[in-house]
């Protein structure tokens, strides 16, 4: 399941992109928007910075702002930097350790399918592509 920290990232990431020309656009006004709490949007906004997705301004006339055009983000970055790798099983996480039973497990070629799956799927949807509804 998606949690609401992604949802919503993905979400204030719209927000910016369908204001870009506004400049830099204060969090309050993003909040009044998408209707989600200022201070929960305070916690996401960090991520987004942090991993430079979003640049902010202090001050008057401060706000945020997307470092790249809508086409070059791709959802699937959006949804793994605030919800984590999106794995079905733990052994195809990132630096998972190996199993022993990797050589002879029946399902692993299921999880190994379903994973390419989700990432193919998130990661061919720029974040134009979902403002627009091209996907």
């Amino acid at each position: 399941m998606i949690s609401t920290k992604a949802r919503y990232a993905l979400r204030v990431m719209i927000d910016l992109a369908e204001h870009q020309k506004n400049g830099y656009i204060p969090l309050k006004d993003i909040a009044a928007r998408q209707e989600i709490s200022e201070k929960y949007l305070e916690i996401i906004i960090k991520i987004l910075v942090k991993d430079k997705l979003v640049k902010g301004l202090r001050g008057k006339g401060g706000g945020y702002m997307l470092i790249k055009t809508p086409a070059e983000y791709n959802i699937g970055e959006i949804i793994e930097l605030t919800e984590g790798p999106l794995a079905p099983v733990a052994c195809l996480l990132p630096g998972a350790e190996l199993c022993n039973k990797r050589d002879r497990c029946i399902t692993l070629p299921l999880w190994k399918k379903y994973d390419t799956l989700i990432h193919d799927f998130f990661y061919n949807i720029t974040l134009e592509n979902l403002m627009n509804g091209d996907y």
